[in-house]
Order: C-alpha cells, then sequence, then structure tokens
C-alpha cells in the first residue's frame, strides 16, 4: 500500500512527496506472466492492475466498466489506495483455481470477495451506488475544465 507519489496523496492531501512503490522487475515479471496465463486459460472474466489509484479504485473502475457490483473484504495490512506495482485485481467464477494457480507461482494472493447482480459495491457495511459513482467518475474532467 504505497502512497509516495499515489493519485491520493496529490488530490485529495495536495501534497507530492514520498517515494514511489519500489519496482521489483523479478515480481513484476512473474506476477504479470500468471495474469497472462491465467487469460489464456479462461480463468479469469476481467483483471485491472492497481498502479494508478489504488486497489479502490481499480475495483470502482471494474465495476462500472461491467456494470457488476460487488461486495468486498479488505485484507488488514491492504491499504485501499495505495499503488503498488506488479498488483492486479482478477475476477474469476473459480477462486480455488486460481488461487492455486497464483501460489504454485509464488504470487502472493488474497481474495476480496464476491461480485453482485446488485449494481453497487459494498465495503465494510458503507455501500455505494454504481450510479452514483459513475456520475462522479463522468463528472470529473468537465468540471476540472471549467475552472
Amino acid at each position: 500500500g504505497h502512497l509516495g507519489q499515489s493519485l491520493w496523496l496529490r488530490e485529495l492531501h495536495g501534497r507530492e512527496e514520498g517515494p514511489p512503490p519500489p519496482v521489483d522487475l523479478a515480481a513484476e515479471r512473474r506476477n504479470g506472466e500468471l495474469v497472462r496465463a491465467l487469460i489464456g486459460d479462461s480463468l479469469v472474466t476481467a483483471v485491472h492492475d492497481v498502479s494508478d489509484g489504488g486497489l479502490l479504485v481499480a475495483l470502482a473502475e471494474m465495476a462500472m466498466a461491467g456494470d457488476i457490483g460487488a461486495d468486498l473484504s479488505l485484507p488488514a495490512d491492504a491499504n485501499p489506495f495505495g499503488e503498488d506495482q506488479g498488483c492486479y485485481i482478477v475476477t474469476t467464477a473459480d477462486a480455488g483455481a486460481v488461487t492455486a494457480r497464483a501460489q504454485a507461482a509464488g504470487v502472493p494472493v488474497a481474495v476480496l470477495g464476491e461480485t453482485s447482480a446488485q449494481r453497487c459495491l459494498t465495503l465494510g457495511g458503507e455501500t455505494v451506488d454504481l450510479s452514483t459513482l459513475r456520475a462522479a467518475h463522468e463528472a470529473f474532467l468537465p468540471e476540472l475544465m471549467a475552472r
């Protein structure tokens, strides 16, 4: 959960400081090869990296793109806006198979929740409608340009 030089730090706190996330090229390659293999074997239905905005931004973008909600639970040590390198979110119909493949490849893995037909994201008892997320997302650039 690296916040140095992150969008969260810049946009919400007006600061550009701290070191960026460390880059581990071996881990980047290993993780990327795993994701590519999962896609090739049709084990995942969607993939998004967390390097631009962090875990919650990636989850929100995935939910809006697919118009699918999710009920989520983040690991206690997860920073929801940390911009880590070589970290991906995947959706799958077979979490057991994906977890086993990740573990066999030496890639850390955590199940974050389940997708839902409900068009909302739920995390820690808090729920936000996808329509609310979409309105904020689509209004950002026009509002910025109007300044």
